[in-house]
């Protein structure tokens, strides 16, 4: 992040159903809300049987995201936060839409898992509320994926993320628009069934407010106060009105529901058959809706991130702790990763870029996980728990990142874990495990002295390591440890001279 905090920042949310984009002022470390966008893209419909995107969906969604970077562009790096949901999850050929997506906001774009998405909704929500002691239900149907949290302030404690959304619901049970009584039974049940083992959770003597936090729960929220079939937020007793309206026709285009946005309306059955399905199995009375939502939830994450409070740092520290990691010599690996980078800071971009030394200090961090389950091939562990956990404040491009460079960290070197990372990653990853590996090699001994004053340098594919006076001639197992490495890294392409 840059040192000076930026006086604007952005946050976009392209979601499963909308693509939404927030911009904020920041006075004092506080947003305050100038511009919103809002476009209904229906990304999900143009998902084919095998999660194959269509073009003219891509098309649909890349003009959008173009009007949204004549917005965005020209902020700076580090000011604008951009995430992929449920549909970017799922879509086989995402990688090929986001390169183009990227260039059309000019700021990279991060798929997040629905664990995180659940996070963010929740900040954001609790953001948009006044702050109370209350334990609430949050709840967020998008287009693919419905998100469950109970947590109480800022602080979500159980969060859900379920593969249904209104948009998948609405293509599966009520094709080109078509409504029957049948029909909605059906969808209703499909979504207890993806809630039915969460049920105990969720259910209603767990939490004291249900607060909906959607685009969905808000045209619903809209229509029964316009029908009058409710006067605060979302009830049970108005859903059965809504449902039994619904169950009267056959089309859509029938439904005639007064502040109903048509673009919705495609979509709408899904969503109450969602929450209809919801309230039903967590025995639920009555809903509030709120107007923070995840793009809110993201700008607060981007500020923490710009005031040091990065939520990833303290996932991290929850990990070394879980994982029982020898902190001290994580410390003395830390140390001698910062000499290396001062030294290489004069000739490497990524030696002083603040995101290459984060990723190296937590990768510094999280090294021995693995340990914990097996030390033999516990870099192989301790990489998996990385790629595939639940990691608050991570997105899944930020997990492999981080999983790809603790993987190579010892053993064979392969440069080919690095090549799928998102640009400039596939061409940093490589050097920054170079720095880890070194600096992992050099206190293998574990012991508490201080290292040399040893000389780096990195030219191209050579690596140039020089220690004073007879300290390696003194020092027979370093010596044969770099030996090896040298071994390791002549084949992956480098070469390391050592004397």
């Amino acid at each position: 992040m840059p040192n000076k905090p930026p006086e604007i920042v952005a946050a976009v949310d392209l979601g499963s159903n909308s693509f939404h984009m927030i911009v904020c002022n920041l006075n004092n470390g506080t947003p305050q809300t100038i511009d919103r966008l809002r476009e209904m893209v229906r990304l999900a419909s143009g998902l084919d049987a095998n999660n194959i995107l269509d073009e003219s969906t891509q098309n649909r969604a890349l003009a959008c995201l173009e009007r949204f970077g004549q917005r965005i562009r020209h902020f700076p790096p580090g000011s604008v936060r951009i995430v992929g949901t449920n549909t970017l999850r799922t879509a086989k050929n995402a990688a090929q839409f986001l390169i183009k997506a990227e260039q059309a906001l000019n700021h990279p774009i991060h798929i997040i898992s629905g664990i995180e998405e659940a996070r963010l909704i929740y900040l954001g929500v609790a953001y948009s509320l006044s702050s109370n002691a209350k334990l609430r239900l949050v709840i967020d149907i998008g287009g693919g994926s419905t998100e469950y949290i109970i947590g109480t302030g800022e602080t979500p404690k159980e969060k859900e993320s379920l593969h249904m959304g209104c948009v998948s619901v609405s293509n599966a049970f009520f094709k080109e628009g078509r409504l029957s009584k049948h029909a909605f039974a059906q969808a209703t049940l499909f979504a207890e069934q993806q809630l039915e083992p969460f049920k105990k959770k969720f259910y209603t003597s767990n939490w004291d407010e249900a607060i909906g936090a959607s685009g969905s729960l808000r045209s619903i929220a809209k229509v029964l106060q316009a029908t009058n079939w409710s006067n605060n937020g979302i009830t049970w007793q108005g859903l059965e009105k809504l449902v039994a309206h619904i169950n009267q026709c056959d089309h859509i285009n029938n439904l005639n529901l007064p502040d109903l946005d048509p673009e919705r309306l495609p979509v709408f059955p899904g969503g109450v058959a969602i929450i209809y399905a919801t309230f039903k199995s967590l025995g639920i009375e009555q809903m509030t809706v709120s107007d923070g939502a995840l793009r809110e939830g993201l700008i607060q994450d981007l500020v923490g991130r710009i005031y040091n409070e990065d939520m990833r740092s303290v996932t991290v520290q929850s990990v070394a702790d879980r994982y029982h990691t020898d902190k001290k010599h994580a410390a003395q690996i830390n140390k001698t990763i910062n000499i290396i980078l001062n030294q290489l800071s004069d000739h490497h971009d990524w030696a002083t870029d603040e995101d290459c030394v984060q990723f190296l200090d937590w990768a510094a961090d999280l090294h021995e996980i693995g340990i914990d389950i097996a030390h033999s091939q516990y870099h192989k562990h301790s990489a998996y728990i990385i790629e595939n956990g639940d990691l608050a404040g991570f997105s899944n491009q930020d997990q492999l990142l981080l999983a790809s460079i603790i993987r190579a960290h010892r053993r064979k070197f392969s440069q080919a874990l690095f090549q799928d990372l998102p640009s400039p990653w596939n061409n940093f990853a490589p050097y920054l495990t170079l720095v880890l590996r070194l600096a992992v090699l050099l206190h293998r001994n574990r012991l508490e002295q201080e290292l040399p004053d040893f000389k780096i340098a990195i030219i191209k594919t050579k690596i140039y390591l020089t220690f004073p006076g007879e300290w390696l001639s003194q020092s027979p197992l370093t010596h044969a440890d770099l030996l090896q490495e040298a071994d390791y890294l002549k084949a992956a392409g480098f070469k390391l001279e050592f004397t």
